[in-house]
């Protein structure tokens, strides 16, 4: 009966939120593959330091952790939940492009600063947007699957990017 149930919710939860689902898994997907090597190449490739590659860490994912605490009072005061978030997923996205041309730090701590802003701009918009068109008897599902869908990218990213390192 539990499987039954479970399956009727599903069904139930807006094409919307699969949508944001799939784009933060292949997000994630595109983020992890770069991000579990990124350490490798700057210190292996553009001969950073350990020490410099941790910096370059915190200040990124604090970056992310600071625009977010903006982005969601700009989501409320604009109402543009969604330009908000394809914004913060295309600067993502056209980061990623960079890491593969640099040839120093500079240009890795532009993209990665970049990318973290573009993470920190779109996650509170996207989670008001899946707020904003879900049933309010299913919204607990709905972000469970968006949040299912995001781990299962960044569980796979760096699967792939190990397999296509062996090839």
């Amino acid at each position: 009966m539990a499987h039954k149930e479970s399956n009727s919710v599903l069904r139930q939860i807006p094409s919307g939120v699969w949508v944001l689902g799939f784009v933060s898994m292949l997000m994630d997907i595109s983020s992890e593959m770069v991000h579990s090597l990124l350490p490798m190449f700057m210190v292996t490739v553009l001969g950073t330091s350990a020490f410099t590659v941790g910096i370059i860490e915190g200040l990124a994912e604090s970056t992310a952790l600071i625009v977010k605490v903006f982005s969601g009072a700009l989501s409320d005061y604009l109402g543009k939940r969604k330009g908000l978030a394809v914004f913060g997923y295309a600067l993502g996205a056209l980061t990623k492009p960079l890491f593969a041309v640099a040839t120093g730090t500079g240009i890795v701590v532009t993209a990665r600063l970049l990318d973290r802003v573009g993470k920190g701009i779109r996650g509170a918009p996207r989670d008001a947007l899946v707020a904003d068109i879900t049933p309010s008897h299913i919204r607990g599902a709905a972000f469970g699957l968006r949040q299912s869908l995001d781990t299962v990218g960044a569980f796979t990213g760096p699967l792939i990017a190990v397999g296509l390192m062996l090839l």
